[in-house]
């Protein structure tokens, strides 16, 4: 994008915002319209954002002058295969779209019903769409803790950023609809008309806006910016996380994808400076910070019974040393319990049992004991973990803290 362009688009998005009307700005700079591509337009709403206009005046806003783009963003076609991610998205998006506009129909003619004996015939309709929309969770899981830090990888963070604050929006509504049809049973029949015309009407307004926004601004420009190589990992970690229940069979067809081979993680393996697992990479120093990060005792024994790792927690409840490296586990406890340490240990290996579990009184904590049986992805086992914890204060907790709720 050339700095002249790059300047002219900002210009267009700061009038609009200013309240010019779209046709008049549409005009004035339509040669600048008819070739934005929706990279483009992403990075300029983050650039306005890193220059200090507020993210809630963007998303409220966008619309707006996404009606200045809309025409050219109709004109775009988007070549990929059915399996994509973003094939399954956009197809999801149908679905859910068609689920919305089903639920407002319902709406309608229940404003029509005279008593709530009109509703019930269609109660087992509005508990299914409300089921459906529901399940819909696992699409916006799969968007962002897979789709969004790709494109923040790609220095696309603030379109991101603006879908999930709608994702949490249309959360709220689809939470409103669960709990107004679990309710509807208690609900005065003019409210319950009343929350349920206005639930159905802005989940449909809300989906149609940002699905219109992901299909068009967000997906294009994802095509655009992430590799072939990166999409291959992004469908795995789609199929990881799992799909809708009403998500077509035939776009998550089984795909033979391979990940990205990273060079320069692997020559660190090689070199013992990196730990590969399934799910990313750690160092050695960064596997024990996060370990001894843990608020709890952890201690493993291994198949032959003897102690090989304990963390270093800041609260330690029970004193470890490195002197128990390689002790028979059996002679960390006391006589009279050795036969029940024995008993767990044999119940594990031959999978009677995967956990067993203790809690005592020490002074005023109360402290809870857990052992689990460590095995490899075949069911072999492979030893034992101890985990301590001091649950005293845990079960105190009443109510709710969110994370919104947070001080500092």
């Amino acid at each position: 994008m050339t700095e002249n362009k790059r300047k002219m688009l900002k210009e267009l998005i700061k009038q609009l915002h200013a309240g010019a009307p779209p046709q008049e700005v549409k005009e004035r700079f339509k040669q600048f319209i008819e070739d934005a591509t929706p990279l483009e337009i992403s990075k300029i709403e983050q650039e306005l954002i890193e220059e200090g206009m507020p993210r809630e005046k963007i998303q409220k806003l966008c619309d707006i002058h996404l009606a200045a783009f809309r025409e050219q963003l109709g004109k775009q076609k988007m070549d990929i295969p059915l399996e994509h991610p973003i094939s399954i998205l956009m197809e999801e998006h149908k679905i859910m779209l068609q689920l919305a506009e089903e639920l407002e129909g319902i709406a309608n003619k229940i404003q029509k019903a005279t008593d709530m004996s009109h509703v019930e015939d269609k109660q087992l309709k509005l508990e299914h769409i409300a089921e459906d929309l529901q399940d819909s969770e696992k699409h916006y899981l799969r968007e962002e803790n897979v789709l969004f830090p790709i494109l923040e990888k790609h220095g696309i963070t603030e379109p991101p950023a603006i879908m999930w604050t709608e994702h949490n929006q249309i959360r709220d509504k689809k939470k409103q609809l669960r709990h107004l049809i679990e309710d509807y049973s208690t609900v005065e029949f003019q409210d319950f008309k009343g929350q349920l015309a206005e639930i159905a009407g802005s989940l449909r307004n809300l989906f149609s806006s940002h699905f219109f926004k992901e299909n068009n601004i967000l997906f294009p420009a994802a095509l655009q910016a992430i590799t072939d190589d990166e999409w291959k990992e992004i469908r795995m970690e789609f199929d990881e996380i799992g799909y809708c229940c009403f998500t077509p069979p035939q776009v998550t067809a089984p795909l033979q994808a391979e990940g990205l081979k990273k060079e320069k993680i692997e020559e660190a393996i090689e070199a013992g400076e990196m730990l590969q697992f399934e799910t990313g990479s750690l160092s050695r120093e960064e596997v024990e910070a996060i370990l001894d990060s843990l608020p709890v005792d952890i201690s493993f024994v291994d198949k032959e019974d003897k102690v090989k790792y304990f963390n270093k927690a800041e609260k330690r409840i029970f004193v470890r040393t490195k002197a128990v490296i390689g002790r028979k586990v059996q002679l960390c406890h006391p006589k009279k319990s050795v036969h029940v340490v024995d008993n767990i240990l044999e119940a594990f290996k031959t999978g009677k049992k995967d956990a067993a579990e203790f809690w005592i009184q020490a002074g005023d904590r109360l402290i809870h004991i857990r052992y689990f049986a460590v095995k490899d992805r075949k069911g072999k086992y492979m030893g034992t973990m101890e985990v301590t914890q001091d649950i005293t204060d845990i079960k105190k907790i009443d109510g709710e803290k969110r994370l919104l709720d947070w001080k500092g």
